[in-house]
C-alpha cells in the first residue's frame, strides 16, 4: 500500500485533535478583558499542545514521506500512535480547567511519553521495510532528539508532583527542541533530488 492514503487518515485525525481541543475554550460571560483572566491556564495548555500536535504533524509528513509503502505493521503502529495522540485534548483540558495542578500535569506528561514511545514505534516500522542502508536510516541517524524526549518525559512525571510549573518546563524544552522540521529528512531529499540531476 502507498503512503498517501495513510497520511490523509492521520492529518484527518491529527486536524480533529486540533479541533477538539480548540473547543475546550469557553467563552467568558463577561465583555470585559478582566474576564480572560480565569482562562490563561486553559489558553497555554492549548498552546503548548497545539505545539506538541504540530510537531507531530510535521515530523509524521516526514517520516511518510521517506517510506516506500506500508505494510500492516505499519498502520497499526501508526494507529497507536493516533490513539495517545487523541488522549491530548482531555489531558490538555484537564491540565488547563485546574491550573496546572499535580496529577492533570503528570498524566498530561504520561500521554506525551507514550505518544512518543508510539512515534518511535512506528519509525522503527517504516525503518525495518526500507532496510539498515536506506536514505531514511542514514538521514535519522542516532536519532538523539528521539531518545532525550522519552527521558525529559520520564523525569517530568513524578516531578510535576513536586512541583508541576519545572515539569511544564521541561515539556516546553522537549517541544522547543522539536520545534524546527526534522532538517535531516530535508537534506536527505535534498541530496536525492541533486543526485538525481
Amino acid at each position: 500500500m502507498t503512503t498517501s492514503r495513510l497520511e490523509a487518515f492521520s492529518d484527518g485525525v491529527i486536524a480533529i485533535i486540533i479541533t477538539i481541543m480548540v473547543l475546550e475554550m469557553k467563552v467568558p460571560h463577561s465583555a470585559d478583558l478582566a474576564g480572560l483572566k480565569p482562562l490563561l491556564p486553559v489558553f497555554l495548555s492549548y498552546v503548548l499542545s497545539f505545539v506538541f500536535v504540530g510537531i507531530y504533524w510535521n515530523n509524521h509528513h516526514h517520516l511518510l514521506h521517506g517510506a516506500r509503502d506500508v505494510g500492516g505493521g505499519t498502520l497499526w503502529a501508526n494507529l497507536h500512535l493516533l490513539f495517545w495522540l487523541s488522549l491530548v485534548p482531555f489531558t490538555t483540558g484537564w491540565m488547563g480547567e485546574n491550573s496546572f495542578a499535580p496529577a492533570p500535569t503528570a498524566l498530561y506528561g504520561v500521554v506525551l511519553l507514550l505518544a512518543a514511545i508510539a512515534y518511535s514505534i512506528l519509525q522503527r516500522c517504516i525503518l525495518a521495510r526500507l532496510g539498515p542502508d536506506s536514505h531514511l536510516s542514514r538521514a535519522l541517524g542516532a536519532d538523539l532528539k528521539g531518545k532525550l524526549s522519552p527521558v525529559a518525559y520520564t523525569i517530568a512525571i513524578p516531578l510535576a508532583f513536586v512541583s508541576p510549573w519545572v515539569a511544564c518546563g521541561l515539556y516546553v524544552i522537549v517541544a522547543l527542541m522539536w520545534l524546527v522540521p526534522d532538517r535531516r529528512i530535508e537534506r536527505m531529499f535534498a541530496a536525492i533530488e541533486r543526485d538525481a540531476r
